[in-house]
């Protein structure tokens, strides 16, 4: 099968399938504002709750994670992320899902090998490299007395 480039490009055209553009955009605005809307909806449960506006956002920032995390654990956020396509990659429980989904996948190679090692395949180094610097301050402001 000898092709110019106008003909291979031709036959891809035919042989690709169509996206519906629209309907993609709308479920990824809608479903990402969904999940905006449960954050906020979680924020002013802790503000009732008697959380500053500071400690408020971190347990809502915590919870999302959790939430994401969780539903990908029980195999409902891909499905979601399938629906909805970038409307769940950009909030909180995107970087949750994108640490838990790689463990999830290696989990039938042990514990250590696969859920372990896998969980930092993507966004995990920035995880350890954050964790690892601020024991490591620690360390150093309890030596020097600073603390």
């Amino acid at each position: 099968m000898n092709l110019s480039k106008n003909e291979y490009q031709e036959y891809v055209k035919k042989m690709s399938p169509n996206s519906p553009i629209w309907k993609d955009l709308f479920n990824a605005f809608w479903t990402g504002g969904l999940i905006c809307v449960v954050g906020q909806l979680i924020l002013n449960g802790f503000t009732a709750l008697g959380l500053d506006e500071t400690n408020a956002g971190t347990a809502t920032s915590v919870s999302l994670v959790f939430l994401g995390a969780l539903l990908t654990g029980l195999s409902l956020y891909s499905k979601i992320a399938q629906f909805a396509g970038a409307g769940t990659v950009v909030p909180i429980t995107g970087f949750a899902n994108s640490i838990v989904a790689p463990a999830m996948e290696f989990k039938t190679e042990s514990l250590v090998l696969g859920t372990c090692a896998k969980m930092f395949t993507i966004a995990g180094p920035v995880i350890v490299c954050g964790v690892g610097a601020s024991v490591l301050y620690g360390i150093i402001l309890c030596l020097f007395g600073l603390a």
